[in-house]
């Protein structure tokens, strides 16, 4: 049995194999060629475990491995400097650390998803960039027109969504002084080449979202739509290795960080570790949820009223992963029950009155 580990860098790695005792087989930098990388390994492939660290790409390490060894894992690079924690770190030293704990069964894994999985998120990752900078291009058209004052009587006129049709046609007929006419034009242009780009990317959510039952399962909860199902069934993927709905909140990163020493306890603010993904996602739907779940609507405004509204929304955001955890977890779609007016809480949709 052969032990391989390998610390990935942009153009090279270096790769360590021992063998079952702890000795080293064989060491060396390797250039980032699945040629280059079947051939160092060579004899030591048959019987083997290989270990990659989930950094920058490790995808395409990941896979050149699968196909050259016969199990591949991928490891933990927080909880690895958490367990071999070094004052001298080099290359040789971090592939030495981790083949040394794949082979003495102590590596923390990192959850891997298929390749049809991760294709489908560089699909989603895409569609938010594109978002993203059709978002800053808005704000930059903004601040282009708060430099004409004399245009605030028109912009009132069109109201507060400057970009909707009537808007877009008034920008369109703007006659600015100087360059800022060929920089208007310029802008727009560029925006509407986002605007088509944006598009596309809904076409292609909504026609990977027709594939899969999770997906329109996701899409019956309050405030879900055709992205955020998506996103969420293809960043959760199997439920089954969630316990509970409180593991799924902490996976998210929705549950508070806590310090207890001397039998006393402390709860701060939202833990910084967790799928960064999944929560915005979850907070992001609150609004939307409220205005069509009335159960979920109370539940905010009881909140609410006792904390901040920051707070309430991560309330509800937790309890739209619990309604979303029930319905991948039970296979079923969501149904809004009636809300209870007798009870101090508002009726979740499972039938009980627990916040967990």
């Amino acid at each position: 049995m052969s032990y391989i580990a390998v610390d990935y860098h942009k153009k090279y790695s270096y790769v360590t194999i021992l063998d079952q005792e702890g000795k080293c087989l064989k060491e060396g930098k390797v250039v980032n060629k699945k040629e280059s990388l079947k051939s160092f390994i060579g004899k030591y492939s048959e019987g083997s475990e290989a270990v990659v660290e989930a950094t920058w790409n490790w995808a395409v390490m990941y896979d050149w491995l699968e196909e050259i060894v016969d199990k591949v894992k991928l490891a933990h690079p927080a909880k690895v400097r958490a367990i071999a924690e070094a004052k001298i770190k080099t290359d040789k030293i971090d592939a030495n650390v981790l083949a040394q704990l794949l082979r003495c069964d102590l590596l923390p894994e990192a959850y891997v998803s298929d390749k049809e999985t991760r294709e489908v998120k560089n699909i989603l990752r895409q569609r938010m960039y594109f978002v993203g900078m059709r978002t800053m291009l808005k704000n930059r058209l903004h601040i282009m027109l708060e430099r004409h004052p004399e245009l605030t009587e028109e912009k009132r006129v069109i109201g507060t969504d400057l970009f909707s049709k009537k808007g877009m046609s008034w920008i369109r007929s703007l006659k600015l002084r100087g360059e800022e006419q060929g920089i208007l034009e310029r802008e727009l242009r560029l925006l509407e080449e986002i605007d088509s780009k944006v598009k596309e990317s809904n076409l292609l959510v909504k026609r990977l979202g027709k594939k899969d039952e999770r997906v329109q399962r996701v899409k019956t909860i309050p405030g879900m739509g055709d992205f955020f199902s998506l996103l969420m069934v293809t960043e959760i993927g199997d439920i089954s290795r969630f316990r509970d709905p409180k593991k799924l909140a902490a996976y998210a990163g929705l549950v508070p960080s806590t310090y207890s020493s001397g039998g006393k306890t402390y709860h701060g603010r939202l833990i910084k570790q967790g799928n960064k993904w999944i929560r915005w996602a979850m907070v992001e739907a609150v609004w939307p949820a409220i205005r069509c779940d009335f159960s979920l609507r109370c539940l905010y405004e009881k909140i609410k009223k006792r904390k901040r509204p920051n707070q309430a929304k991560v309330v509800v955001a937790k309890r739209l992963l619990t309604i979303l955890y029930r319905v991948l977890k039970e296979n079923r779609n969501y149904e809004e029950r009636p809300f209870n007016i007798n009870s101090r809480l508002p009726l979740h949709p499972s039938g009980c009155y627990s916040f967990n």
